[in-house]
């Protein structure tokens, strides 16, 4: 580039920035809703991410329709899925090429449009992010946009905006990250510029039945009279068949190389041996447990991988090998004739050894950070059906009864609900079909999924399988 060129592109940066800032302290307004306000070189007001019940920042800058300019708005770093108090970096980068000055606007929400977790922005001099706080229908909310200092582009055709975002103490469901840039011409008024929006999300737990790591369960089964997995990508509809197991073999597909997909793996019990076909490369192959016992998968050290894990019924014990350090794990809990029914009951990123007692109807949960509760939810003959459906990160309570077709919850945040759907020779298999953070009620009927949409209600029913079928999701549940 010529240097007289660069000499005049820098010297227009400089008067634009000094115009900006003008405009901050000449041209700023508030209103009471946050609904219109003027450009503002030292960030806008709360509440114009795009997020629901938001507005963008078309609202101000209004020449062009949102996302139909040439550049974009972006962010980078945003894990698969999250444990509890962790600490992620985030970039935000605006961008387009024939821009002078850039600023954003980012907020992170769970499934109530509640603020989640809390920001650490870099220390600067002059600070080019800060964080500001605002009301959306009664909700506060927090979000973390540019500063007068942080406008000017990083390179010509974009700026990029480096802060961390920390996890809550707990689990809370499917966190979703909204975020609005504006890529200016600097000309001092709002006409001319490009709004653009983007959202990305993270869970607290890679989605079950997830073979392509897109944040939904996936329809699939395993054929035991050909040891082939067949899968139903919800990306893109792709149909996936592999050769993995034999007949005999238990499903246990989980997340065992903590990469946010699902990995094909069964269990044989004539040898207590697990197979495990991970998504990042490679196999698994490990022996743990005896015939007789019971798989029951879960993340038993809260470190976003699967665990090898049984319980036995003939003592009563649970066995598991955790994947952060290999340590062996044992404790004696249960009954004869108790249901497996683990799950993160208190939100802490734990899988928790559980119960159902058919007998007396009741749960016995040993939660790893609450310690142990006892519940009367269900009847003698129902199925243990325990997920989140309410989308609080937390593992809800639930039954199917096959003998009227019924589901019964008991959701941690939401309350009772029950609900009418399937019939006696249904396999339940709820997960989270929709990628809404909620498990779906859902059944498999000989080659059919019948899927209940919590993020809408909607019924879809898919033909999927035949006759034998083992359905995924049902390796999480009792049989």
């Amino acid at each position: 580039m010529p240097v007289v060129l660069r000499k005049i592109q820098f010297i227009k940066l400089a008067v634009v920035l000094i115009a900006a800032i003008f405009a901050v302290f000449g041209l700023h307004k508030f209103s009471a809703n946050y609904e219109k306000v003027s450009a503002s070189a030292s960030g806008p007001t709360p509440s114009h991410t795009g997020a629901p019940n938001e507005s963008n920042c078309t609202a101000c800058h209004s020449d062009f329709p949102v996302n139909s300019g040439t550049g974009s708005v972006s962010i980078s770093n945003i894990s698969a899925n999250y444990l509890p108090g962790q600490q992620i970096p985030i970039t935000v980068t605006t961008s387009q090429a024939d821009a002078v000055v850039y600023g954003f606007q980012l907020t992170a929400v769970d499934g109530l449009g509640r603020r989640v977790g809390t920001y650490n922005l870099p220390t600067q001099t002059p600070a080019q992010t800060q964080v500001v706080v605002g009301i959306v229908n009664g909700i506060q909310r927090s979000y973390v946009e540019h500063t007068v200092a942080g406008i000017v582009p990083s390179m010509f055709g974009s700026k990029s905006w480096t802060f961390n975002w920390t996890a809550p103490a707990q689990r809370v469901g499917k966190v979703s990250f909204y975020v609005s840039g504006n890529a200016a011409n600097g000309d001092g008024s709002t006409s001319g510029d490009y709004i653009y929006t983007s959202v990305n999300s993270t869970l607290s737990g890679t989605a079950i039945s997830n073979f392509d790591a897109d944040d939904k369960s996936d329809v699939a089964v395993f054929r035991p009279s050909n040891g082939y997995w067949y899968s139903l990508n919800s990306t893109n509809g792709s149909f996936q068949a592999i050769p993995f197991g034999t007949s005999g073999d238990k499903v246990v597909a989980g997340d065992y190389d903590g990469d946010g997909k699902s990995d094909y793996a069964v269990w044989r019990p004539s040898t207590g041996y697990w197979y495990v076909l991970k998504s990042s490369g490679g196999s698994l192959n490990v022996q743990f447990g005896a015939s007789g016992d019971v798989p029951v998968v879960g993340d038993y050290d809260g470190d976003l991988k699967s665990d090898f894990a049984v319980y036995r019924p003939s003592n009563n014990f649970w066995y598991y090998l955790k994947s952060s350090d290999g340590a062996f794990v044992f404790t004696q809990f249960g009954t004869t004739n108790d249901k497996t029914a683990q799950g993160d009951y208190d939100g802490d990123g734990k899988t928790d050894i559980a119960v159902f007692r058919p007998s007396v109807s009741s749960w016995y949960i040993n939660r790893s950070r609450d310690g142990f509760i006892g519940f009367q939810f269900g009847a003698s003959n129902d199925t243990p059906v325990p997920a989140d459906y309410d989308g609080d990160g937390k593992t809800d309570i639930a039954v199917f009864r096959p003998s009227n077709g019924g589901w019964y919850l008991q959701r941690s945040r939401d309350g009772f609900i029950g609900v009418a759907f399937g019939i006696s020779i249904d396999k339940p298999v709820p997960a989270d079909y929709d990628g809404d953070g909620k498990s779906d009620i859902a059944v498999f009927r000989d080659g059919f999924w019948y899927i209940l949409r919590s993020s809408d209600g909607s019924f879809s029913a898919v033909n999927f399988g035949i006759s034998g079928d083992i359905p995924v999701p049902s390796g999480y549940i009792s049989q």
